[in-house]
Order: structure tokens, then sequence, then C-alpha cells
């Protein structure tokens, strides 16, 4: 293999490679791939990047000890919002709930921290609304503008383009039109992530 990339110009970093069978796994770009019992390869969030990812909004709890509920939910929902929609495409669901429940209980420890001589009703009512079926919303008073939940993203599979398809023959003109007009209507779509 290091001939193959040497003569593209490249080097594999010895510290960083390693050679893994594909039932232990191994993590790239933040996910983790693994061949599983089932003989299904499956790619989840790595570890290590859903504790970095919860390590920033631990951080940002710490930044938020004397700032609004304004102010924490303006910087918390585009850090979840961008980690949750890095791994839309992948087997996620699971862990996007363990990540929501896991910040909900840095959120309450936020809270009580913030109001220690206050009970769970008073806190309730200061930082959470109801929003239609859905109790315990961490929201502004006031206004639309609430917590983004993980889990609240949708899970989308990459669908792969074939490989034959060629956009200046006329036999795939159909196929490609198709796609087209498929990621035309998925960008009109209006998004509910608050």
């Amino acid at each position: 293999m290091e001939t193959f990339l040497r003569e593209r110009g490249l080097i594999l970093s010895q510290e960083k490679t390693r050679v893994v069978h594909i039932r232990e796994g191994f993590d790239f770009l933040g996910q983790h791939l693994q061949k599983y019992a089932n003989q299904k390869v499956l790619t989840k969030p790595a570890k290590n990047n859903v504790r970095s990812f919860l390590d920033k909004a631990r951080n940002i709890l710490k930044l938020a000890k004397a700032k609004t509920q304004t102010w924490l939910i303006e910087t918390l929902n585009p850090v979840i919002r961008g980690w949750a929609n890095y791994h839309r495409h992948i087997v996620a669901k699971t862990t996007f709930g363990k990540v929501d429940s896991t910040l909900w209980s840095l959120l309450w420890s936020w809270l009580k921290r913030r109001h220690p001589g206050k009970g769970r009703r008073w806190i309730f009512q200061q930082y959470f609304q109801r929003r239609g079926l859905r109790n315990w919303v961490f929201a502004v008073p006031k206004g639309r503008l609430e917590l983004v939940e993980a889990s609240k993203t949708p899970i989308r599979r990459h669908v792969k383009i074939k490989g034959q398809a060629h956009p200046f023959d006329p036999q795939w003109t159909d196929y490609l039109n198709t796609r087209k007009t498929i990621s035309k209507l998925q960008r009109k779509v209006p998004r509910h992530d608050g």
C-alpha cells in the first residue's frame, strides 16, 4: 500500500495508521464503522466524537453562569444542530436520544446550581414550556425560541448515484431528472428546528 501511495505523492503516518479487522471496527472522521454478527456493516457516531460534543456543551454551560436563557439557547442550538446534521446519514437515532438525555441532565444541573433554593416546579415555570404534546421543553416563555433536540433530526440515508449514469447519455435523462426533482423537493421541505 505504501508503494501505491508513494507513487501519488502521499505518505502514511505511522502513528495514525493501523490495520484492524472489520469486526473490531475503526473510527474515521468522527464515525465508527464495524461489521456485526448479522453481517451488516454499520456506521455510528464514534464514542470519542460524542464525548467531545458533550464536552463542548458542558463548556458552553460553564460560560453561561450569568447569561440569559436566550443566550444559552442561541449558543447551544447551532452546536447541536450542526453535530446532529453531520451524523444524520448514519445509524444515529439511539445515540441522538442518549445525547438529548445527557444534555437535559446537564441543563438541569445548570439550573439547580443557578437557583439552589428553588424547587422543580418553580424551575419548570421559569425555564420550561409545554409545546403541543411535549412537556419540559427548554424554551423562552414569550416567543418561539427553544432548545433543539438532536433526536428530532430526521435520519436520511445517503442514496448513491448509479455509477454508470452520465448526464450526456440520453438513456439516463429520466433517471437524472428524477434525482434532480427529488433533490429540489427535499430543499423546499420546511425545517422544524427552532
